[in-house]
């Protein structure tokens, strides 16, 4: 199993930083080629972007925390997302939920000890017609059921 990813490198971090640092909205510009490139936003990242975009870090790491795609540390090789908004849940959302996490043996948030699993956590994918839905890659995946949602676990970890 391999990362598309790099490993971190203050260096490399720099030069992202720095790229982009002159651009309009560079924080969150900054935040997302971080991620592109390691996979995650790393922490010692977090003051060097401050200093670049001339922001304190607590607002940077205000920006970082809003954002629920900016990740502290490496995703696993397949991130699987799952609907928590108010929809989903009423259709069957939370057991569903339950249910993946039991398979997977991680709780939402985590990633499996193979990094091959990511489960997350997402509030709103915008396929309430369709709830309980999930996305699993970017692939989004409406009207599950235990069937669909054992089989999206299945494909997560291969």
């Amino acid at each position: 199993m391999t990362s598309g990813y790099e490993p971190w490198d203050e260096a490399r971090g720099a030069e992202i930083i720095a790229e982009r640092a002159g651009l309009e909205g560079a924080t969150l510009v900054i935040l997302h080629a971080l991620q592109e490139a390691f996979g995650y936003v790393p922490e010692p990242a977090i003051p060097m972007v401050a200093q670049a975009v001339n922001l304190s870090r607590a607002e940077v790491h205000g920006v970082f925390t809003f954002y629920h795609d900016f990740r502290k540390e490496p995703a696993g090789r397949h991130v699987l997302k799952l609907c928590r908004a108010e929809a989903c849940q009423a259709a069957g959302g939370d057991a569903l939920a339950a249910r993946a996490e039991t398979k997977l043996g991680i709780c939402l948030g985590h990633t499996t000890a193979d990094q091959r699993v990511t489960l997350e956590p997402i509030y709103c994918l915008g396929l309430c017609a369709t709830a309980p839905s999930a996305m699993l890659d970017g692939r989004l995946v409406g009207r599950l059921d235990e069937a669909r949602i054992d089989a999206l676990v299945a494909e997560a970890q291969r």
